[in-house]
């Protein structure tokens, strides 16, 4: 049985750039988990959710000794997963992980939340949870029926029509989370790139941080230096931009150097090289 106190490093996983709406109060997190909460502490390990169900945020059910065995026959990643023990993968809801990823772009982790804040302030439904208040994440209907000055508002700015379209879409079923959750990586990456403001990196974000798609590996900016640093022999990254052809390429090539988990050795190493270049996450 695995042993959740170790297994699972709430505050390296939720200060590792996959989820941005949380809150911190010492040694309690609450996360914003579409229309649920989390609670979480380490010590006494301790998770609660505002639902009441179980939500396995954390990937709590993955084999994940199973998944370090694999990851860590790449010594570089063997490296930063002894830095950062018990860093997970998140399971998050679909529909936020979606629109806090297109609101992501051109963008920093401070103003992320700050939009993301905002947004849940405008539309979202305010609740008591642990003695405290919170505003759950908008559904997609609510979304779907802002108008563009109201996302503006949020400080959107051009996204806020990306975000308006893609709710739209996911409000009236032309797009299902949960087929793409049983669909293969290929077909469920061509679902996603139809949605308005959604490219490459952002749907292998989603797919990884919320659609099951463990093998997704988002080609962002430092991902790509990480690739340049330290895999130079292993991957040709001769430019900063990378087109469409090229990005499926790359992560056929990352699939076949890091394996099924290429998501997990991608997660420690963003956090393993962000934290050496003192980039904040708060």
């Amino acid at each position: 049985m695995p042993d959740l106190h170790t297994d699972i490093n709430i505050h390296e996983t939720i200060n590792s750039g996959q989820i941005f709406l949380w809150e911190n109060y010492r040694d309690v997190w609450f996360v914003i988990d579409g229309h649920d909460i989390i609670m979480a502490k380490q010590t006494p390990f301790e998770i609660i959710t505002f639902s009441k169900k179980p939500k396995n945020f954390f990937r709590e059910d993955d084999n994940y000794r199973k998944i370090l065995k694999n990851i860590t026959k790449d010594k570089i990643v063997k490296k930063a997963s002894k830095y950062y023990p018990g860093l997970r993968v998140t399971r998050q809801d679909p529909f936020q992980c979606c629109i806090s990823f297109i609101v992501s772009a051109n963008s920093n982790i401070p103003n992320i939340r700050m939009r993301l804040q905002k947004l849940c302030i405008k539309f979202g439904t305010k609740v008591r949870f642990q003695k405290r208040e919170f505003f759950l994440f908008p559904t997609p209907k609510m979304l779907a029926n802002a108008t563009l000055q109201d996302l503006q508002e949020c400080k959107l700015g051009y996204r806020s029509k990306y975000v308006l379209d893609t709710s739209r879409l996911i409000a009236s079923r032309e797009i299902d989370f949960d087929e793409l959750k049983k669909a293969e990586y290929g077909k469920c990456k061509e679902l996603l790139l139809k949605l308005p403001g959604i490219g490459d990196k952002v749907a292998d974000c989603v797919m990884l941080f919320s659609l099951e798609k463990l093998g997704a590996f988002p080609l962002d900016t430092w991902i790509v230096k990480i690739l340049q640093k330290y895999y130079s022999e292993n991957f040709r990254m001769d430019k900063k931009t990378i087109s469409k052809k090229r990005y499926e390429n790359i992560h056929q090539d990352v699939l076949n150097h890091f394996g099924k988990y290429a998501g997990y050795s991608q997660q420690f190493l963003y956090k393993m090289e962000r934290d050496l270049n003192k980039k904040k996450w708060l």
